[in-house]
């Protein structure tokens, strides 16, 4: 036990000294000469590396009955001591009640297929087919959360840049870090999960999002803000982080814009504002009431693209006090990082809010259906 704690001290440290923004390579960079690359199956692979590291398959789902809903696979490693896999159901009440349908399980003898595309577990499969344009999640971990559905691509999904990757390092040949995120920005959803007291028809649209943090998740980043909104037309979507000051709090803004059969859009030249704030009492966090977002750049045939989606966000979802939902063992190691306090907003107004496209000089506005999430770190 005095190893393992003397190791897991090394393993978390406190902040990272200075290093100044020259110690992450943006995938900002990136664009400069590739704006974006289409996901292929490559992309999609899981990399299980044997240092410490995140990675999530995460699947939103916006029902044509209004049901929001998302289920996720968490892989973590932590510095090849400790390899971890978590599967999370969430159910939102729209009523404003926070009544909340939550469910979170680690799983037992997860593995990967041979070419690491797919992922199981003891009453767990998440498989992609064999074109690479569609999942299927199937899930009685928790008898209570009966999961059993399929999502398949209607546009192309994408990376920011060449791999989507930034890297964090003073060395940029040999970083020592590293964050990635590849997007299925619009999907058909099919399927149902079959609660205790209720089953939800999903069928409906849905945005599934793959992510690798290469590094301690509290290092790469101080802040995050992120949007799914689905118009009957188009897919918005936009992620973006603020690193701590150790890399110059520099923000990273990935997203993009698609229709069915293309994408319209896709870069970092992106942005997030936070209009109205409010100090949330119960994690001291100043949390949004009212957001922007702007995504702007040119189109895949050479047109000017301007596209807002602006507004308050009404009452939210959730308040998620990380801390309390991850395993105990990822908690032991993160809860002694001075002033790492993560939770996580989550939005979905009801007041219809809507997408504002200008593309070429021609303007498009078109309401739509929007979840987000807020996230404070440190």
């Amino acid at each position: 036990m005095n190893w393992l704690k003397s190791t897991l001290s090394a393993v978390v440290g406190t902040e990272e000294p200075i290093y100044g923004p020259e110690a992450i390579q943006s995938v900002t960079k990136q664009t400069e000469t590739t704006p974006f690359t289409e996901v292929d199956k490559d992309i999609l692979r899981w990399r299980a590396h044997s240092y410490t590291n995140v990675e999530t398959q995460t699947f939103y789902i916006m029902a044509d009955n209004g049901t929001v809903v998302f289920v996720q696979v968490i892989y973590s490693n932590i510095v090849g001591i400790h390899t971890t896999a978590q599967f999370n159901v969430k159910i939102f009440d729209l009523s404003g009640k926070g009544d909340n349908k939550w469910y979170s399980d680690p799983l037992s003898n997860f593995m990967f297929d041979e070419h690491m595309l797919s992922f199981g577990a003891d009453n767990l499969s998440l498989t992609l087919n064999e074109e690479g344009n569609s999942y299927t999640i199937k899930s009685t971990v928790n008898d209570g959360s009966i999961v059993d559905l399929k999502f398949s691509q209607t546009a192309p999904g994408f990376v920011v840049g060449k791999d989507g990757t930034s890297y964090f390092g003073t060395d940029p040949k040999n970083p020592w870090g590293s964050m990635r995120h590849a997007f299925w920005p619009r999907c058909s959803v099919e399927g149902n999960i079959a609660t205790k007291d209720k089953t939800y028809d999903l069928a409906g649209r849905g945005v599934f999002i793959m992510a690798l943090q290469g590094m301690k998740p509290h290092h790469a980043a101080a802040r995050w803000n992120f949007i799914n909104f689905q118009t009957p037309t188009y897919s918005a979507i936009m992620m973006e982080y603020t690193t701590p000051p150790s890399y110059g709090s520099t923000k990273v803004n990935v997203g993009g814009i698609v229709k069915d059969g293309e994408v319209v859009y896709a870069g970092a030249t992106n942005s997030v504002e936070h209009l109205e704030t409010a100090q949330d009492e119960g994690s001291d966090w100043p949390a949004p009431k009212s957001i922007k977002w702007d995504w702007t750049g040119q189109t895949t045939d050479g047109k000017e693209l301007t596209a807002e989606v602006s507004g308050a966000l009404g009452p939210r979802l959730d308040r998620i006090d990380v801390m309390a939902e991850v395993p105990g063992f990822i908690k032991s190691i993160a809860g002694s990082v001075a002033g790492t306090r993560p939770y996580i907003f989550q939005y979905s107004p009801q007041d219809k809010l809507s997408l504002k496209l200008n593309i070429g000089g021609e303007d498009v506005t078109e309401e739509g259906t929007m979840f987000s999430e807020s996230t404070f770190i440190s």
